[in-house]
């Protein structure tokens, strides 16, 4: 396979218009080429884990169907945030975005991000082998300081949580009641990149 990234890396399409894992990606020197998938989502599940990884496996191969037998790997992604085991999606508005920070103030919830590698360059004799397709899910337990409903609302204020799942950027303001995360930190800004590499190298 072709490379033309620092350390190795094979030729990356990112499926995604999320400019927070184009950034993730070029700090491990991998430099994609960004060709959002707009396909119609499809949920079959309501665990958390499988429906990341659903989604992330609908997007990359519908960018991959577009690049059959060339020498490229197409990477797929799906975050969501959920508590209690219940998904919470992007906020409505400033109302359902303080109702969900204030579901999980002071307590712990989980942020799972599916990924979904496509290898397009031919993997076997057969037609139905042109696609090696890898699928996982990682999951990151963020802990959250208790905070008051002023407190709640001057975030919301800040215009910060409405285009995120989950009501917040934890590299944003809301970092200032991120009181411990378990698991990668990565894996809460959009994707777990230190997996991600891996799979890209063949490292198990």
């Amino acid at each position: 396979m072709n490379t033309n990234a620092a350390g190795g890396f094979p030729h990356v399409i990112l499926a995604s218009a999320s400019p927070r894992r184009l950034d993730l990606l070029r700090q491990a020197g991998i430099e994609p080429e960004v060709e959002p998938s707009h396909v119609v989502e499809v949920i079959r599940s309501t665990k958390p884990d499988e429906v990341v990884m659903e989604l992330s496996r609908q997007k990359a191969e519908d960018i991959a169907s577009r690049h059959t037998g060339e020498d490229v790997v197409v990477i797929g992604a799906d975050t969501v945030v959920a508590f209690d085991g219940n998904i919470l999606g992007k906020p409505k508005d400033e109302a359902d975005a303080v109702r969900m920070i204030a579901s999980f103030q002071g307590k712990a919830h989980q942020v799972y991000t599916g990924v979904t590698l496509v290898f397009c360059g031919k993997a076997g004799e057969r037609p139905d082998d042109r696609w090696k397709t890898i699928t996982f899910a990682e999951k990151t337990d963020v802990f959250v300081c208790p905070m008051t409903e002023e407190q709640i609302r001057g975030y919301v204020k800040t215009g910060e949580p409405m285009d995120k799942a989950g009501a917040y950027g934890i590299q944003g303001r809301f970092v200032v009641w991120v009181k411990e995360i378990s698991g990668d930190y990565n894996n809460v800004v959009g994707l777990p990149l230190g997996r991600v590499c891996r799979e890209l190298l063949g490292i198990s």
